[in-house]
């Protein structure tokens, strides 16, 4: 291991024994201190960001990641705002649980601690730069950040305010570690730090995600990648599935919540096609339709239409492209999802109590939704604050990852002179 980064790996853990232990009151001022300085040095964050962007955009980077290295004067408006939301939310450090007393008269329960250290890889996204400093600060975590190449001078710019914003709150020295050289080899430094590391979380594309998973050491949580179904149920109210898929679709399209695949029930589908194929018009979404599908919408010259191929189910396509297949039944949608889902997020339209529930409890996914938008999966929209991403996988935690699962928790035993016999 490279001096650099074992100097890195020992601050932070240094840092981490520290804020174990510190108050609410000054891990909550660190974070109105970040809100702080990003509203102050605007200017500065976006004259950073607009290098990378020309860059981006001269190296030939795709709208999707283009539309995620983007910063605005809005867009850090938002981000501030959602470091006063974490620091707004309870601060799960020292919270008791699960208390019981034994036969014996132990005792016993649960004390929620940090995890120690996290550690972050992630391409593209500025705002994960303020999100899992933030997260993890509240959360009594140190973290070590490490973005890609092509956001440097963004994640630079934002990881100075963040630890100058830190130091004045009295956060221990080291707590925010960035790691400013791009040099690939760094990265495999990290996936071998176990002793300085406790979780590793990275945010990107599949590539990064799947060389994370298979390299890494230490415990890692996967995720990101979502290949999301909408699935409009013979019973669903057909206005409310128009808003619905128009809402996951068109939103926000870049992003891993935004839909892939629409699923229309056969029995509705002359009906409910063309309202959706109108609103995605306006959008300008190309629709990939299997045969049923473009035997319904074939003909009209507003829409842009393509036939399918066997690469359009099970793709994340993070732009204004969706595949549309007709079903004959929910278990036909089910056997679909299960095929070709992600395991991120999936949705039913439908007034039919039955299939709704069928759906909730069949479909196996860290978000499953009723009658709404996949676009909810958001830590924010989830009430959380923030996130440091979303989890697919089931160990240790699953869907939007909030202050509670960036902690553990040890057993706590009171007794009164119990020995065992």
């Amino acid at each position: 291991m490279s001096a650099e980064m074992e100097n890195i790996g020992k601050a932070a853990k240094a840092a981490a024994r520290k804020l174990a232990y510190l108050s609410t009151g000054v891990k909550n001022q660190a974070l109105h201190n970040i809100s702080q300085n990003l509203k102050e040095y605007t200017g500065d964050i976006l004259k950073a960001n607009e290098l990378d962007y020309k860059a981006g955009k001269s190296q030939g980077m795709n709208d999707a990641l283009l539309d995620r290295l983007l910063l605005t004067g809005e867009r850090l408006v938002a981000i501030a705002d959602d470091v006063l939301a974490v620091a707004a939310q309870p601060d799960p450090v020292g919270e008791i649980f699960d208390m019981r007393t034994l036969p014996n008269g132990l005792l016993l329960g649960k004390k929620r601690v940090p995890l120690g250290v996290i550690g972050a890889i992630y391409e593209s996204r500025p705002n994960v730069t303020v999100d899992i400093s933030a997260l993890s600060l509240k959360s009594g975590n140190a973290v070590i950040l490490r973005g890609g190449k092509e956001a440097v001078n963004s994640n630079t710019a934002l990881a100075r305010l963040v630890r100058r914003a830190v130091e004045r709150a009295g956060i221990p020295d080291g707590a925010v570690q960035f790691v400013a050289n791009t040099d690939r080899a760094l990265v495999d430094e990290m996936l071998t730090m176990r002793d300085y590391i406790d979780l590793l979380i990275p945010r990107g594309g599949a590539g990064l995600i799947k060389f994370v998973a298979e390299n890494a050491v230490m415990a890692v949580v996967t995720g990101g990648i979502g290949v999301c179904h909408c699935y409009v149920d013979r019973a669903a109210n057909l206005e409310m599935a128009v808003a619905i898929a128009d809402n996951a679709k068109v939103q926000r399209p870049t992003v891993c919540n935004a839909l892939d695949c629409l699923l229309v029930n056969a029995d509705i589908a002359a009906d409910y096609l063309p309202r959706i194929a109108a609103a995605w018009a306006r959008a300008g979404v190309e629709m990939h339709c299997d045969p049923r599908a473009m035997a319904i919408l074939r003909g009209n010259a507003s829409l842009r239409l393509k036939d399918t191929t066997d690469q359009d189910w099970g793709k994340e396509f993070l732009s204004l492209v969706a595949a549309v297949k007709l079903v004959d039944s929910l278990d036909e949608a089910l056997v679909h999802i299960e095929r070709y889902g992600s395991g991120h997020s999936e949705a039913i339209v439908t007034e039919d109590y039955s299939a709704a529930m069928r759906f909730l409890n069949e479909v196996d996914a860290a978000c499953v939704y009723c009658n709404a938008s996949t676009r909810f999966t958001d830590g924010g929209q989830f009430g959380l604050g923030a996130e440091v991403g979303i989890s697919t996988q089931k160990m240790h935690a699953r869907g939007p990852l909030g202050l509670k699962e960036l902690t553990s928790y040890k057993w706590i035993i009171f007794g009164s002179g119990q020995v065992r016999p």
